[in-house]
């Protein structure tokens, strides 16, 4: 039956993640860009919202959330949102308002993987990416674990997007800067550090509508995923200011952001299954491991992942996964992890992340190799030193003369 107090907490919701991706994401990211191209990164963000937009409603629900073949994929039974009207519903909300939460999930996975091809793309080749990828990776992924394909009929747990958004976006941004090769200029350079703090605050924000609308209804479950959010967050950007102050005696602006971002990315598989002991433990691993892997492992590796995409949203999605396997508590959620006596869920979430993290890398080089077909990918080295405002839009993010 319908229940006001749940679809009004999923509008809210809604709202709340849309804001994730337009201001939020596009904002942080462009305090991240160099000031020649930050219009351009900025702009990234508002395509692929535009783009999801129409997807979604023509084709993108219906194969994640309707029917199921063979456990890959869901059909065309409601191309176009056919069949569904005011009074269809979806559990205890109408069911349009559950299209439009899934919209806004879709939207910023996509938007996210720009973070590591920024200052290279050419704009074309980033809508046509966008378009491919939401179709090849999202969909099916999205499909597998939260539509009834085969990872949840395995048993995988995933309450708001640790492998479906985090890992996916993660991996397929390692994979593409791979492929487009360094920036000539391969520093992570932010022209606005107040514009960084503004974005981390509206994800932030936004998170608990990302978290807590998982739930799917106002209850106590939405209660301890919005707690749990908030307290890795805050552990993580703790522990990793701690950290970087002991090892470089400075405790940066940019590094307790980051820290905060890897706290919401590694809390939301779990933020509905675990307790607040074990969100209070994943905030400090969420804090400390992918500040080793920015400063160690992309050091001598020598990946140019702009915005470190992988560093913080591929790594937290791993690492939040396998740990929902350990600390899910049955208390908060029924479902059991292996300190609660059930070892096998965390094969089952490993199992999840080897291979989701295989279908995305290697579909995400087949969609780069699509995209040289109708395209170039990458911008001449003339129109990455003048800036991708100008040479991709024709615009300047600051007019200062």
């Amino acid at each position: 039956m319908l229940n006001g107090g749940d679809t009004a907490w999923i509008l809210v919701s809604t709202a709340l993640v849309m804001l994730m991706t337009l201001p939020g994401l596009a904002v942080f990211y462009g305090g991240l860009a160099k000031r020649k191209d930050v219009l351009n990164t900025i702009g990234m963000s508002l395509i692929t919202y535009i783009l999801i937009s129409i997807l979604w409603i023509i084709y993108g629900y219906t194969l994640c959330f309707s029917g199921d073949v063979a456990g890959f994929i869901g059909n065309f039974s409601k191309f176009f949102l056919k069949g569904i009207y005011p009074n269809t519903l979806s559990g205890s909300i109408p069911e349009l308002v559950f299209v439009a939460y899934q919209l806004t999930f879709c939207a910023i996975t996509v938007a996210l993987i720009s973070g590591s091809y920024i200052e290279r793309m050419s704009i074309g080749a980033w809508l046509i990416f966008s378009g491919l990828w939401m179709t090849l990776v999202y969909l099916p992924i999205a499909h597998w674990v939260w539509g009834g394909g085969f990872l949840a009929k395995k048993g995988v747990l995933d309450f708001a997007g640790g492998i479906v958004v985090h890992l996916t976006a993660g991996i397929a941004g390692l994979v593409g800067a791979i492929l487009l090769g360094k920036r000539k200029e391969p520093i992570l350079k932010p022209h606005n550090m107040t514009l960084v703090v503004i974005g981390t605050g509206l994800l932030w924000f936004g998170w608990f509508g990302f978290n807590g609308g998982s739930a799917l209804a106002a209850n106590g479950v939405a209660g301890q995923a919005v707690i749990n959010t908030n307290t890795a967050a805050a552990v993580a950007a703790f522990s990793w200011m701690i950290v970087e102050w002991l090892t470089t005696g400075k405790p940066t602006i940019l590094g307790i952001c980051s820290g905060a971002i890897g706290g919401l990315a590694t809390i939301t598989p779990a933020a509905g299954f675990v307790n607040i002991g074990g969100a209070f433990v994943i905030g400090i691993l969420a804090g400390i491991i992918p500040y080793f892997v920015i400063t160690v492992i992309k050091e001598k590796v020598g990946y140019d992942d702009a915005l470190d995409v992988f560093n913080i949203h591929g790594v937290g999605g791993i690492l939040g996964t396998i740990l929902t396997g350990v600390f899910a508590d049955p208390k908060v959620n029924k479902a059991a992890g292996l300190l609660y006596g059930n070892p096998g869920q965390l094969w089952t979430q490993v199992y999840a992340v080897i291979i989701c993290t295989i279908y995305v890398a290697v579909v995400t080089a087949v969609i780069f190799g699509i995209v040289r077909i109708f395209t170039k990918v990458r911008v001449s080295e003339e129109e990455e030193y003048n800036g991708l405002d100008t040479s991709q839009h024709g615009e300047n993010a600051y007019n200062l003369e």
